[in-house]
């Protein structure tokens, strides 16, 4: 008994170092959220899990409704950024953004961070 609580304590001392030192490194952060303000009314959300600097979203989910969220990835264009998915992406430069959900009907929206 008195073995396996040694044995505890020390994986856990060493389960603390690792994590002390992987956040020194430049480990992982905690995600972030923005919220997509659109013309037509509607406000969605893009989330993310954790990621390795602050600002650095490359996979995410897009709350477009209730039940229905889609997983979209980061894609680099020139100057802006495309989130895409199946049926669905994110064109935009800094906070102005244009939300496809169909082919050839963009909607303009506002990106800001929650």
């Amino acid at each position: 008994m008195r073995f396996g609580n040694i044995l505890l304590g020390l994986s856990t001392a060493a389960g603390l170092a690792v994590t002390a030192s992987a956040a020194q490194a430049g480990g992982l952060l905690p995600g972030a959220a923005f919220s997509i303000d659109c013309e037509n009314g509607a406000v969605y959300r893009l989330t993310s899990g954790a990621v390795a600097e602050p600002g650095d979203i490359v996979t995410a989910r897009l709350h477009l409704g209730r039940h229905h969220t889609a997983p979209v990835r980061l894609i680099p264009m020139g100057e802006g950024y495309r989130y895409a998915g199946r049926g669905v992406w994110l064109d935009g430069i800094g906070e102005h953004a244009l939300l496809y959900r169909s082919k050839y009907n963009p909607v303009a929206c506002t990106v800001s961070r929650i």
